[in-house]
């Protein structure tokens, strides 16, 4: 039965109002995927909702809203409070929406909003402003299963955050990085030019899947695509 949720997020960024918020609302493709807003009041969405929807406050370096609904009394609204602190910024970030699963859904919600305001953290601190290019792909149906994530985790070498790994990856080469973020259904590497996360999505009955975020000026976007679709399939082969 569908529900409404509300999840919230509070925290300290470590840049400045103005950098948080060009993060939020032109760079989110270094920290959570590509979404365009016009930036207006009345200025459209896409990239966040499946038919895009309304930036409904734009005030730079202070607060900013995005609204979207559809005919069937489904909404969704995302709300952020830039301060500015201790010479960065204490950003206060709300989500309502409808979910139809709710106790699947919201706690999807929550878990994944945790990990993607800690992503956006490290982009502030070690890549901010930088250009980047972002792809993700799923694993296939069999990483369904309720173990499934364990694999990706034995692969990379992760055992607890701050740990150092080195794996590899057949068509990019060694990846070597420190573990920035370890749960049961996340992870992320940090490495000098990229943000590699991945998703255990499988604690939800769903794939496996990855999203990385690549800030090297010579990053291949195709070419690592490829790869690491490779590399992700071949670990459920």
């Amino acid at each position: 039965m569908a529900k409404e949720s509300e999840v919230r997020f509070e925290g300290f960024m470590p840049t400045t109002p103005a950098d948080t918020w060009a993060a939020i609302t032109t760079g989110s493709g270094g920290w959570l995927w590509p979404i365009q807003y016009e930036p207006r009041d009345g200025g459209a969405e896409s990239g966040l909702t499946p038919n895009g929807g309304m930036v409904t406050v734009w005030k730079p370096s202070q607060r900013f809203v995005t609204y979207a609904e559809d005919e069937n009394g489904w909404f969704n609204t995302l709300e952020y409070v830039l301060e500015p602190k201790d010479g960065g910024t204490y950003l206060r970030y709300e989500h309502n929406t409808v979910l139809d699963d709710f106790d699947v859904e919201y706690d999807a919600c929550k878990r994944h909003t945790a990990f993607y305001y800690h992503s956006l953290g490290e982009y502030l601190t070690h890549f901010n402003r930088r250009e980047v290019k972002y792809f993700k792909t799923d694993a296939p149906e069999t990483s369904k299963a309720p173990e499934a994530f364990e694999v990706v985790r034995r692969a990379i070498g992760a055992t607890v955050a701050g740990d150092q790994v080195r794996f590899e990856v057949p068509g990019i080469g060694t990846i070597e990085g420190v573990v920035d973020y370890l749960t049961s259904a996340f992870i992320g590497i940090r490495t000098e030019d990229a943000l590699y996360r991945f998703y255990g999505r499988n604690v939800w009955g769903w794939t496996v899947g990855i999203g990385h975020h690549l800030f090297a000026e010579d990053a291949d976007l195709a070419k690592a695509e490829k790869a690491w679709t490779a590399w992700l399939n071949g670990l459920y082969a």
